[in-house]
Parts: C-alpha cells; structure tokens; sequence
C-alpha cells in the first residue's frame, strides 16, 4: 500500500470511530432494581465490604482485569518527542491489543508533564483502580527511574518499550540460533541502541538478576550508542550506561559499530534507520543473525542484509519475516501476572515469557523464528508460563 494511501485511510477510520475506544457497561439498567443494585443504595453494600478488607476491590470491581497504558509521550515509536495529545493515539492502539489479544480492559492516561517524580506520584495516586501499568513511550534514561521507583506499589509495573522488545528479541535469538546451528552462550551480540530496549534486552540477555541455573546467557555483548562502542571509563556515559559498561564489552573494545560488528554472530538494532550498512554485515561471522528493528525504516533492510550474507533476518515490520513485535509479549505478560495476581512483574516472570514464546515456534526455520503477531494462541502460552513463575518465585499477593 503507497504511503499516500495508508495516510488516507488511518486518517478516515480515525475521523469516523472518534478514536478506537469506548466504554461499554458490564451489567443492564433497565429497571428501577437494576439501578438500585448498580448504583444506590445497593452499592454501598459493596463499598464497605471493601473497605473492611482492601483485598476484596479485586473480587468486586474492575481493578482484577484492568490495566493504565501511561505515556508523557516522549519516545512515540519513530515519532519521536510529540507530547501528550499526539501520543494518545498510539496508547489507544495499545488499549485495543489488550482487548483484543488477553481480554484486559487497559486505559490510555497520557500526562502533560515529563517530569519524572511527577509521574511517578502520579501513577502511584491512581494505582487503587487498576491491577497493572503499562509505561509507554517515555524516553530514556527518565523511564527507568519512573520504572525503578513504581516497583513497590503493590501492582506490576511494566515498560513495554523496554522489557516487551527484549522478551521478544530473546524468543527470536533463541530460535535463530537453532536454525543458524549456533549455541545461545557462544554467541557474540552486538546491540546497536543504548535506550530503553537496547539496555532491557542487554540485561535479560545477559541474565543479569536471574539465578544462573535457570538462564543460559549469551557469552558477550557490545552495546553502541550513537557516540559507538560503549566501554568502561568512557567519559559521557550516563549512570544506566555506566552500569551497562560493567557487564559488557569483555575486551574493553572502542570505536563505532562498525568496529564492533566484526566477528559478531548476531546483531540487533533498536536504534535508527540506514545505521547498518551492507559492508558492516559482510565482516560478521558466518550464519550471521540480523535483527534490525528500527520502525517504519530498519537499521538496514532486509534484502541488503541477505546479499551481505545475513543468514536470519528479522525486523519491526508486518511486510517482511520475522517480524519482532512487542505485541507477541506484553498482552501474555499482563495476562499471566493479572492471573497470578502479581505485585511485581519478575526478572524469572520475563524469562519465563521469552522461552515459552520461543517454544510457539515447533520447527523453526530462517523464514519463522518467531510466532506471526496475529498468532492469538500465543498469549494462552505465554501467560501460563508467566503466571507459573510468578507463583514459583513469590511475588503473588497474599
């Protein structure tokens, strides 16, 4: 489809629902009864079986399925720093994917503030009505003092930008990796991106705050930003990249990405579009694994990728294979720790999500590494699997 024409008709559908959410009621009011039950006086009855025991909100409001889709929308997916109102379109996708994938009920809240202790009073203050927040669209490094502080408040709090893309990625790399007649420990990684999802996806692969008896780990990861290789002792590094140089990058390597792809096995990109170029890929090593997922452009398309030698490619988009969507995570996610009915969402949690998507895929191949993002049965799979974790690692309330 030309561009001109997807303008046309995201434009016309857009124009013509009002936006892509409505509230519909649970229960009729068709009757003076129905209206004393639903309303006065009989919720009054509810109220206070609730406040004589907090817990039971869970049993008789919608807090037990619902979730907040919170943005200050300022990392809108190749939009970049738009604000609050041009966000809200994009969290109400996300609001409907919910829905239409796990059955939650999920509510776009886009803020007019990006300050981050704002937020974070902010979601605390609103945390009573629902089961989970899923942080949106925050740019880095605020969203992950926003994540850090939001930890104990009793419900899962979750950034899908940074923990969805990584789940996904690991799901993708474990299956690659079969197909390519590699082993996820020996693989060495480069990460082009050093935001949300580069240093998430770091982490996980990594298995950093994961009981190593239950993780494999890749066996090295340089991470690049847009300044090249980060290291230990690099002058402009942030506290979060900092942490990343501790962990990454074994042989203290410098200079660009190119630098750093050189007898790399795999590369993943979750930065920007054309950073990939096609003599970058040729100095990979063999059976090399590209997953470029830069959105609407990848780091290097996939047609260029292959004729450099790329074995797997994958990316962002629905137009070519193996496309690495947040959506084939978050929804299971949240539906499993909902289920569970968690107080946090675990590092085991995520891990759990990861294999069990990879496990969706019966026999992989270079063309299928990953489920289809319309592939509803993964969400049943995925949040089992998350749910299980939840429980075996003690983060269930009581």
């Amino acid at each position: 489809m030309k561009s001109i024409d997807l303008k046309k008709e995201a434009l016309e559908m857009h124009e013509k629902n009002k936006g892509k959410l409505e509230v519909s009621s649970k229960v009729k009011i068709e009757s003076s009864h129905d209206l004393t039950l639903a309303y006065t006086p009989g919720v009054a009855e509810v109220c206070k079986e609730i406040a004589s025991d907090k817990r039971n909100v869970y049993r008789y409001t919608m807090k037990a399925n619902s979730v907040a889709v919170v943005s200050d929308g300022s990392a809108v997916l190749g939009l970049g720093n738009i604000g609050p109102e041009a966000a809200l379109p994009v969290m109400e996708g996300k609001a409907i994917l919910f829905k239409e994938f796990a059955d939650i009920d999920a509510f776009p809240l886009c803020l007019a503030t990006q300050d981050a202790e704002e937020i974070v009073r902010i979601v605390k203050n609103i945390a009573p009505v629902f089961g989970g927040i899923n942080l949106e669209d925050i740019a880095a490094p605020r969203c992950f003092l926003i994540e850090e502080q939001l930890q104990g408040i009793g419900i899962p709090v979750f950034h899908d930008d940074q923990h969805g893309t990584a789940i996904v990625v690991l799901a993708a790399l474990i299956n690659a990796a079969k197909v390519a007649g590699k082993q996820l420990e020996d693989l060495r990684v480069v990460i082009s991106g050093a935001g949300a999802a580069g240093t998430a996806t770091t982490r996980l692969l990594l298995c950093l705050g994961i009981d190593r008896n239950i993780c494999t780990s890749v066996r090295e990861i340089i991470e690049c930003d847009s300044k090249g290789i980060i290291y230990q002792g690099r002058p402009d590094l942030n506290k979060y990249k900092e942490e990343t140089a501790r962990f990454t990058n074994r042989e203290q390597r410098k200079g660009t990405l190119a630098d750093a792809l050189q007898g790399a096995d795999a590369v993943i990109g979750v930065s920007r579009a054309n950073v990939l170029s096609r003599e970058m890929v040729a100095t990979m090593n063999d059976k090399a694994i590209v997953l470029a997922m830069a959105n609407p452009v990848p780091e290097i398309m996939p047609d260029d990728a292959l004729a450099a030698g790329a074995y797997i490619v994958g990316t962002g988009r629905s137009d070519y294979p193996n496309q690495i969507n947040n959506v084939l995570a978050f929804p299971g996610v949240f539906r499993g720790a909902l289920d569970a009915r968690a107080v946090r969402i675990s590092s085991e949690m995520k891990l759990a999500a990861a294999y069990a998507l990879a496990n969706c895929v019966n026999s992989p191949s270079k063309e299928h590494i990953i489920p289809n993002a319309l592939d509803k049965a993964v969400v049943k799979s995925v949040s089992e699997a998350v749910r299980k974790a939840a429980i075996e690692t003690g983060v269930t309330r009581n």
